[in-house]
């Protein structure tokens, strides 16, 4: 696959999208260390598989949860394999029509999923996300077509549209969190530096 335009502007363009993805990869001892480091900070460790192996290879560290990214949510033997796991799952729903949103969560619930461990991410696949394209008014449409906990997956600039969610309900955000926004690699320009990742949690909780 070709890099999204807003890689080839934070990467190399001599750099290949497999070669970016490899260099960015996580050991197997890094995951270990980052699970030990968030059990000390009572936070919950989760990370997505984008194939089979890698659910085998995340259910054999235990973990409590699983999140389909949303490239994902057609490719059935994945979501058989996950639905059988019948772990709390978080869909997110990034470029999906309507009709691919439901074949996602048939196929999870016809393959062993309780519908009590399902929840499901609105998300406007932009990186950065123009604030016209939001559409939060989608995610009311989810919930109420599906009847699951519903969140938000932003790529906007800021913090304000996170917060706009959860007013309207969600009960999941997810934003892209860096260190330092001048580190090297494709999404750190796009993420939430620890600062502002405070402010928006403090604001979320007040909301």
């Amino acid at each position: 696959a070709k890099k999204a335009t807003y890689q080839k502007e934070t990467t190399s363009i001599d750099e290949s999208q497999f070669d970016m993805l490899k260099k960015l990869e996580l050991t197997h001892e890094m995951h270990i260390e980052l699970i030990s480091y968030c059990k000390q900070q009572e936070i919950l460790f989760l990370s997505s598989p984008f194939d089979c192996d890698s659910v085998d290879y995340l259910e054999r560290l235990n973990l409590p949860i699983f999140k389909i990214p949303s490239g994902e949510i057609l490719h059935v033997p994945y979501l058989r394999k996950i639905a059988a796991i019948n772990k709390p799952t978080i869909l997110s729903t990034g470029m999906c029509t309507m009709d691919d949103i439901e074949f996602g969560v048939k196929t999870l619930l016809n393959s062993g999923l309780d519908k009590s461990n399902l929840s499901l991410l609105h998300c406007t696949t932009e990186y950065p996300c123009p604030f016209e394209d939001v559409n939060l008014n989608a995610m009311a449409t989810i919930q109420n077509k599906f009847g699951v906990p519903i969140g938000y997956s932003d790529h906007t600039p800021g913090i304000t549209i996170p917060i706009a969610a959860v007013a309207m309900g969600a009960t999941i955000i997810e934003k892209h969190f860096t260190l330092d926004k001048s580190l090297t690699g494709p999404d750190h320009k796009a993420s939430l530096n620890p600062k502002e990742l405070k402010a928006m949690v403090d604001q979320i909780r007040i909301v």
